[in-house]
């Protein structure tokens, strides 16, 4: 149960609120129970920046984690997000798994889409 709860207490997508920026594409797990979570951040100059920012509090809540691949989101804060690239460090990330994501975090938006071209 504290593992579940661990979990629980990470969010699937913390992404910055608009712009155009890097994300990377996570799975946490702790024992049998997993889960993928999306993280981008402008702020973050490479994918592994990124992820070097969120491995800390993986770290402290137990998780076992993984990047699966990178790309960049385009965010049009309130109405729209376009996922696309890759990582030069990690490779492309699975984008419909970050779109279904980003569809539950942002039920409202207007378009929530991806496309496998560009860097």
């Amino acid at each position: 149960a504290a593992r579940q709860k661990s979990m629980d207490s990470i969010a699937d997508v913390d992404i910055d609120p608009a712009g155009v920026f890097k994300y990377v594409l996570l799975k946490v797990s702790s024992g049998a129970t997993s889960k993928w979570i999306v993280r981008g951040y402008a702020s973050e100059e490479y994918h592994a920046d990124i992820y070097d920012r969120v491995m800390p509090a993986l770290d402290k809540a137990g998780l076992k984690h993984d990047c699966f691949g990178g790309g960049r989101i385009q965010h049009e804060a309130g109405k729209s997000l376009f996922v696309y690239g890759y990582s030069q460090g990690y490779g492309r990330a699975n984008h419909e798994i970050a779109v279904e994501l980003l569809r539950k975090q942002y039920p409202t938006y207007e378009s929530i889409t991806y496309s496998n071209e560009g860097y």
